[in-house]
């Protein structure tokens, strides 16, 4: 076993996932396949959009990919950063607004 949990060249077996369920794994690939095609958004949006998911989700393999992606569709360096920076504030934001349920819940014991 490796030293670490993440490993660079585990990105290019994701398509083996199907090894142990095949018909499980052809589904999601079609449905990943549609889901990126162009349609209200364009297929170049959406890799934007994935980039930030991917930050906001915490996987790596998925940053990894959708920089690459992102920056092969034509994005800016500033561009991607910018949408890493959305993702950043709406968990930020989660987080925060998550503290309501803290407050309400002390008020409740406190009273």
């Amino acid at each position: 076993m490796a030293d670490h949990y993440y490993n660079a060249e585990d990105l290019g077996k994701f398509g083996n996932i199907g090894e142990y369920q095949k018909e499980m794994a052809d589904k999601f690939f079609a449905y990943y396949g549609e889901v990126f095609k162009d349609g209200a958004l364009t297929a170049k949006e959406k890799s934007l959009v994935a980039l930030a998911v991917a930050h906001a989700v915490q996987c790596p393999y998925c940053i990894d990919a959708y920089s690459s992606d992102a920056y092969e569709k034509g994005y800016s360096e500033a561009q991607m950063m910018e949408a890493v920076h959305v993702a950043s504030a709406i968990k930020g934001g989660a987080v925060l607004v998550h503290g309501v349920q803290m407050m309400n819940k002390v008020k409740a014991i406190s009273m």
